[in-house]
């Protein structure tokens, strides 16, 4: 039986639906579990960047150290979906539309070296390389939720820190109203880069308060492992609260702006896809009903669908970034 928790309104199963931690830690190893304070941050960017520096073979990925995150209501005591899942079956369009196909292409990826340039209405712009964004903050475990708007699900650990350090970094001004995540876009590395499926390079937006909230997560890893190329890397956005395509993948530009930026969705089919995209049950796709979702590797083709949730299940964290909204007409 489900039980609701009394602190932050998630819902919490019974022992016997969690996967047994033996399991878990057989497909990684475990992150070591880091002091709290300055200290274990600086434990834990100085492990980061070791992991980061370690000659792996290929198809292997290098341990992501962490800690279980502090930030109320960041995770789920939910069965996690199995490592194989959540990394072959995924959206990653510049590797092709099917599924299947980012595990299958992504391995033409270069993640090494990679540079984020911040830029626009901030007192601090430049340019970070993946050193200097491990050095931002320590790095969370964090267990969310992700939802597409196929209507399908998964639950998977995080590895990352709240998009609130960057943001606090570099000082935004007075007029940044907006945040624009720019994906790599590079034709050679990326083979479906110059298809007509979307603009180029990918983009995503978020309001700033959305960007600062700290669900929103700046991600380096899964599973307790650096992200595999299909699922992003070497760094995304994890937004849990709204549909998968808001959270942008590869990372290369974060720009602040007054003006809503115009995202890679909502520019290819503006009456399917809002730029807001928060999971909200009563607004169908039309294409199709998100009343009820599947979650991938746990049920059959025919079973029953589980009841998708307001806000992905982050309704008592996120609600109120939304106060006076309506949320049918700003989908």
């Amino acid at each position: 039986m489900l039980i609701k928790s009394q602190d932050n309104g998630f819902i919490h199963p019974a022992s016997s639906e969690i996967t047994p931690q033996r399991v878990y830690a057989g497909r990684r190893n475990l992150m070591k579990l880091m002091a709290t304070g300055a200290a274990g941050a600086a434990m834990a960017s100085w492990a980061a960047r070791e992991a980061f520096a370690q000659t792996e073979k290929p198809g292997k990925l290098a341990t992501l150290p962490g800690a279980k995150s502090a930030v109320s209501g960041a995770t789920l005591m939910e069965k996690v979906t199995e490592y194989k899942d959540a990394s072959t079956y995924n959206n990653f369009y510049e590797f092709g539309t099917d599924k299947a196909d980012p595990a299958k292409n992504a391995h033409t990826l270069q993640p090494r070296p990679w540079t984020v340039e911040i830029e626009g209405m901030v007192k601090k712009p430049g340019k970070y390389t993946q050193e200097d964004q491990l050095k931002l903050s320590a790095q969370e475990e964090r267990i969310y939720r992700l939802r597409c708007v196929e209507g399908w699900s998964m639950v998977i650990p995080w590895v990352g820190y709240s998009m609130s350090e960057l943001i606090k970094k570099v000082e935004p001004t007075g007029s940044a109203k907006y945040v624009e995540f720019i994906s790599q876009a590079d034709p050679k590395t990326m083979p479906f880069v110059g298809s007509r499926v979307l603009d180029w390079p990918y983009v995503e937006g978020l309001r700033l308060d959305e960007a600062n909230h700290p669900l929103t997560l700046l991600t380096f890893g899964m599973y307790g492992e650096v992200l595999p190329n299909q699922n992003g890397a070497p760094v995304r956005l994890v937004v849990p609260w709204k549909y998968g395509f808001k959270s942008g993948k590869s990372i290369v530009k974060i720009r602040f702006t007054d003006k809503e930026p115009r995202t890679a969705w909502n520019k290819a089919a503006s009456q399917e896809y809002g730029f807001y995209s928060n999971v909200n049950p009563s607004v169908d796709h039309p294409r199709w009903s998100q009343a009820a979702e599947r979650r991938i590797g746990e049920d059959g083709l025919f079973a029953k669908k589980r009841k998708t949730l307001m806000f992905n299940g982050y309704e008592a964290q996120v609600a109120s970034l939304y106060t006076g909204m309506d949320l049918k007409k700003n989908f």
